[in-house]
């Protein structure tokens, strides 16, 4: 399977969690998360504005409530603007609330193209996966190959699961899709 195919398998088989919920910027119009979510039922996508930080925090809302929020962001290098709800609360709050809250979510980032045609400029091409390992305790994983995808999905997925889990990072490269 192709990259995109991989992703897109993988988009399906959390969908079929009925706590998942798909949140972001193109999720539920639009692209659809570069297409990759076109298996899943739009009533599990929560379209949001451009609005990293409005994201992740929404996410941990509705982890809080129980869901399991699957937190599209389109370009790494806006993953900036949503720091303070991950670096701060998704990440510390179970530390924070002595165990009393521990909100579980899977962060889908996408770092930008630099060998594809319509390479998108150095604003949309960073990728902070090494950063972001030094800024949280959760998992951090580069999606090189399309074999991982799934597998890695799965995995953060299973994490979601347990009451005593932890959120996880994967980054999909734009130039494998």
């Amino acid at each position: 399977m192709t990259y995109k195919e991989c992703l897109s398998t993988a988009m399906e088989e959390l969908s079929l969690d009925p706590l998942v919920r798909f949140v972001g910027y193109g999720v539920r119009y639009g692209g659809r998360a570069a297409g990759t979510l076109k298996g899943v039922p739009e009533s599990m996508c929560i379209e949001t504005p451009v609005a990293e930080n409005l994201m992740a925090s929404m996410a941990i809302g509705l982890a809080l409530g129980g869901l399991r929020p699957v937190v599209y962001i389109e370009r790494f290098d806006f993953i900036l603007n949503a720091l303070d709800a991950i670096v701060n609360h998704l990440d510390k709050l179970q530390a924070l609330s002595d165990g009393q809250f521990n909100p579980r979510v899977i962060l889908r980032v996408v770092a930008g193209n630099r060998g594809k045609p319509l390479f998108t400029g150095t604003t949309h091409t960073q990728d902070f996966t090494e950063a972001m390992r030094c800024l949280v305790g959760f998992p951090v994983k580069r999606l090189e190959d399309p074999v991982d995808i799934i597998p890695s999905y799965n995995y953060a997925h299973d994490w979601l699961k347990k009451p005593h889990g932890h959120s996880t990072m994967l980054v999909e490269l734009k130039d494998s899709i």
